[in-house]
């Protein structure tokens, strides 16, 4: 089958993409290497997966529909996974215009170009910033509204209603799978577990929002791939919102607590107020992804912190 992957340069989508390679697929990534992070390591993600005679690499903003549309030709895409956005829910406070052109007309680009070339599938990866601070908990995809708190969250959900009538007015199976923090090996250096371990393993401070208390679903990559590569599979109805997360959330707190215990130092915690863009808490209820995907998360949190500090002592290394 071929793939066209956007985003797939970065922590999830080169995993992505390794997976797929592995399984046989065509994989053409289009990835805009922005500077949100370093794209030095995005282009370290990319190395490995460029040795494959199957996989193609295009540095392009998904926004660009003439070149994307080059792209589309070349390839003919029989499945479209779409991974590509800008991420990070307090940075999207100080640059909503950025967060609306790229997550949502760059989605909206992505799927005016499947109409011409239509695929036989179309995945969108949202997230659990949909959801807000008004769900009800754990987070079920059939509330009769979301209140995202972010533009971030916004620029989502209104991704999610463009693959809605993408699909109602193509017959395009499409799926729209809701990410709740995801972590392990090449995540991205801003998030959580990956900043604080930074920041301790140098004896810096920890800025700790509010008082702490906090709580994420935090799922390990790998149970997130069994979710996606599941989503592939997938024959059921025309559309569906899926929730991908572990059901098990963890107090801010309680994350640090361990990452001192696994890193053999304290941590110098330093309180900051709450942002804004921060949801409360997530939560996600995954009785349906259990029902149509089989999918149920292996990973414990102490697993998968191993396996995280792991690859990060071995980058530290080098």
């Amino acid at each position: 089958m071929r793939v066209l992957l956007t985003g797939g340069a970065g922590f999830i989508g080169s995993h992505l993409a390794a997976r797929l390679l592995d399984a046989g697929y065509h994989i053409a990534v289009v990835d805009d290497l922005n500077d949100f992070y370093s794209p030095a390591m995005k282009r370290a993600n990319l190395a490995s997966l460029a040795r494959s005679p199957r996989f193609s690499f295009y540095a392009l903003d998904i926004c660009h529909a003439e070149a994307l549309r080059a792209v589309f030709a070349r390839h003919r895409p029989e499945l479209l996974i779409h991974l590509a956005a800008r991420v990070g829910v307090r940075a999207s406070l100080s640059q909503p215009w950025l967060y609306e052109r790229v997550n949502f007309h760059g989605t909206l680009t992505l799927l005016n170009l499947c109409r011409d070339f239509p695929p036989e599938k179309f995945l969108f990866a949202s997230s659990s910033s949909v959801y807000g601070n008004s769900s009800p908990v754990p987070f079920s995809e059939d509330i009769p509204y979301c209140l995202p708190i972010s533009p971030y969250g916004v620029t989502k959900l209104a991704g999610e209603w463009l693959c809605r009538n993408f699909a109602e007015h193509t017959g395009v199976p499409t799926l729209c799978l809701r990410l709740f923090s995801v972590y392990g090996p090449r995540q991205r250096p801003d998030l959580v577990l990956h900043k604080f371990t930074r920041l301790i393993e140098r004896g810096e401070e920890v800025p700790v929002l509010g008082d702490g208390s906090g709580a994420r679903d935090y799922t390990y990559i790998d149970d997130i791939l069994t979710g996606l590569l599941a989503a592939i599979e997938y024959t059921g109805s025309r559309f569906e919102v899926i929730n991908l997360g572990n059901n098990r959330p963890v107090v801010l707190n309680d994350l640090l607590t361990l990452l001192e215990a696994k890193l053999g130092r304290p941590a110098r915690r330093r309180q900051l107020p709450p942002s804004s863009a921060d949801m409360q808490q997530t939560w996600a209820n995954i009785e349906k992804a259990q029902r149509l995907l089989n999918y149920q998360p292996q990973t414990t949190l102490e697993d998968g912190v191993e396996e995280f500090l792991r690859w990060y002592r071995a980058q530290a290394a080098k």
